[in-house]
C-alpha cells in the first residue's frame, strides 16, 4: 500500500484530501465518458462500501468505456474478462498446472486476481460460470482443490450487461445478483450529450486509448482507506435505521413483488447512504441520502410477480411508490 504520509494525489491517507481525490474522479471519467454522472458517483459510492456494481444497458452506451476510465483514474491493477459461451470457472478463477520441470502442480491464478475486475457482459455466459464468482464477490477469497487463496485489497467487481430480452443472455440467478451492491442503468444520452459524444469522435478521440484523452490516476488505495474509515464513522440515527427497516419492509408486503428485499440488502442500503453522505460533505446521514441510494441498491433485490410485469409494472416503480407512502423521519 502507498505510503499515506505523501502529499500527492492518490497517496494522501487525509480524510478531506481522500475526498478531494475522490470527487476528482468524476472530472476524469468525463475526459472519456459523456454524461453518466450518476453511475460514476454509484461506482464511487460501491468502492467506499467495499462493494459490486452491475451496470445495464443496451449496447453501445459505454458501459465498458465507463469502468475503463474509472480504472484508469484510479491507481489500481485491473483485468478484463469478456464473458462468452464457452468460458470456463478456471478461465476465471485460476487452475492448477503440471509442471513437467518439477513434476508438480502449481496454481496459476486468474484474472479475478486483481484490484478492479471488469466482467464484460457477464450474463452471456451461463451460470456456472458465472457462479465462479460468487465466492470471490462475497468472501473476497478463491478455493481452488481445497485451498483457499485470499483476493487484493481492495476488491471490485464490475459487471456489465444486457437486458435480458436481448438474444444469447443468461439471467443472472437472485443469489448472485444479491452479491451485487448497486444496480445502475445506463440509458441510452440525451440529445445533446449525443452531438458531444460524435463531435469528440470527429476531434480524433480513441476510445481505446484513454491516456491520449488525458486520463490520468488522481486516487489511489491510500485514499480509498482513509475514505472508508472517514464514511465508518458516519453518524446514523436510530431514526435513520427505522426508516431503512420499514422501506425494506414495506417491499416485503407489496402486493407487487413475489420477493422483497432481505435484511442484506437493507444492510446494502445503510451503507450505501453512509457513503453518500461522506460524499457529500456531511458526517451524518439524512432521509434524502436513503430515498438517494435506494432505487440502485434494491431494484435488484426485488422480484416482480407475473401479473404485475404483465401490467407493464417496474422494480422502480415500486420502490418509488414505497418511498412515496413511508413515513419519511424528521
Amino acid at each position: 500500500m502507498m505510503d499515506p504520509t505523501t502529499d500527492n494525489a492518490g497517496q494522501s491517507g487525509d480524510a478531506d484530501t481522500a475526498r478531494t481525490a475522490l470527487e476528482a474522479l468524476r472530472a476524469e471519467i468525463a475526459k472519456a465518458v459523456v454524461g453518466q454522472d450518476p453511475a460514476v458517483t454509484g461506482l464511487v459510492v460501491a468502492l467506499l462500501c467495499r462493494g459490486h456494481v452491475l451496470l445495464e444497458g443496451v449496447p453501445g452506451v459505454a458501459k465498458t468505456l465507463l469502468v475503463r476510465a474509472l480504472a484508469s483514474a484510479l491507481e489500481l491493477d485491473t483485468k478484463r474478462v469478456q464473458f462468452t459461451p464457452d468460458l470456463m470457472p478456471s478461465d476465471v478463477t485460476g487452475s492448477l498446472v503440471y509442471d513437467t520441470r518439477t513434476a508438480e502442480f502449481s496454481f496459476q491464478p486468474g484474472p479475478v486476481f486483481t484490484n478492479l475486475l471488469l466482467a464484460d457482459e457477464i450474463n452471456r455466459t451461463p451460470p456456472k460460470t458465472q457462479s465462479s464468482l460468487l465466492e470471490a464477490m462475497e468472501e473476497r477469497q478463491v478455493t481452488v482443490d481445497g485451498t483457499p487463496r485470499p483476493l487484493p485489497e481492495p476488491f471490485l467487481v464490475a459487471a456489465t450487461q444486457n437486458p435480458v430480452e436481448y438474444e444469447g443472455t443468461y439471467p443472472l440467478p437472485e443469489a448472485q445478483l444479491d452479491r451485487f451492491l448497486l444496480k445502475l442503468t445506463i440509458p441510452l444520452p440525451s440529445r445533446q450529450d449525443e452531438i458531444d459524444v460524435l463531435t469528440r469522435h470527429a476531434s480524433g478521440f480513441d476510445p481505446r486509448d484513454l491516456r491520449a484523452a488525458g486520463v490520468r490516476p488522481v486516487a489511489g488505495p491510500a485514499d480509498l482507506e482513509a475514505a472508508r474509515a472517514a464514511v465508518a464513522k458516519t453518524t446514523v440515527s436510530p431514526e435513520i435505521t427505522a426508516y431503512v427497516v420499514d422501506i425494506c419492509r414495506a417491499t416485503r408486503e407489496s402486493p407487487s413483488l413475489a420477493l422483497g428485499v432481505s435484511p442484506r440488502g437493507a444492510t446494502a442500503l445503510l451503507a450505501t447512504s453512509r457513503a453518500w453522505a461522506w460524499l457529500t460533505g456531511r458526517d451524518y446521514v439524512i432521509p434524502d441520502d436513503v430515498k438517494a441510494l435506494a432505487l440502485p441498491t434494491l431494484r435488484h433485490r426485488v422480484q416482480l410477480r407475473p401479473e404485475a410485469e404483465m401490467e407493464g409494472v417496474t422494480a422502480d416503480s415500486v420502490i418509488n411508490a414505497i418511498l412515496a407512502h413511508v413515513p419519511v423521519p424528521r
